[in-house]
């Protein structure tokens, strides 16, 4: 770290709200542009640079930089993005799953006489969650039919087919965004019928 830097960090941990100051002035512009990279929305970005600022307030007496302020910022706020975006999708496909029949299986899906439109809806939804399954490239469909329908986890899945748990995830992103576009009008169907 260059001697400036070195005197920032220093005064920084000591409480100096001047090179608080000077760490915000001289790094927020890029830190946004950085963070606007992942998020895609500016407020968002912005907040996320503001709260990793404020973090390193928070913990300057602990504080230990063994790089430029620049390169540690842009890792805690690259972190601070990646973090956000996974918790955005595993929400996303929580929504989604909620949505799903548990069983998609003909002996163990409940289909009430009380409701013959409803029936139809339900069989409809089924035939076209198969067909949206079955248009999913080859490794993406396996690696959903092993989560979906036999129940595994992301270990399992990624010990079985000898792939990281991170490709198992990014396929399960993947197969629920497919599945939420092709499925879409038959999941608001089914919302406007039974909630509507």
């Amino acid at each position: 770290m260059e001697h400036t830097e070195t005197l920032i960090v220093e005064q920084l941990k000591i409480g100096n709200e001047d090179a608080y100051q000077y760490i915000y002035d001289h790094h927020y512009a890029l830190l946004c542009h950085v963070a606007s990279g992942y998020v895609k929305d500016q407020f968002l970005a912005e907040t996320i640079v503001g709260d990793t600022i404020f973090h390193l307030w928070e913990i300057r007496e602990t504080l230990e930089i063994s790089v430029s302020i620049r390169s540690y910022l842009v890792r805690a706020v690259r972190n601070r993005c990646i973090n956000y975006l996974n918790s955005e999708w595993e929400k996303r496909e929580i929504a989604f799953s909620s949505l799903m029949p548990d069983e998609i299986t003909d002996d163990k899906m409940t289909i009430s006489d009380s409701h013959p439109l409803g029936a139809l809806l339900e069989r409809e939804l089924e035939e076209e969650i198969y067909k949206a399954i079955d248009k999913l490239p080859n490794e993406c469909r396996r690696v959903f039919d092993k989560s979906r329908f036999e129940g595994k986890s992301y270990e399992e899945i990624s010990q079985e087919l000898g792939i990281s748990v991170n490709t198992v995830k990014y396929h399960i992103k993947n197969a629920l965004a497919s599945l939420q576009t092709n499925l879409s009008k038959y999941l608001i169907t089914l919302l406007l019928f039974f909630f509507g």
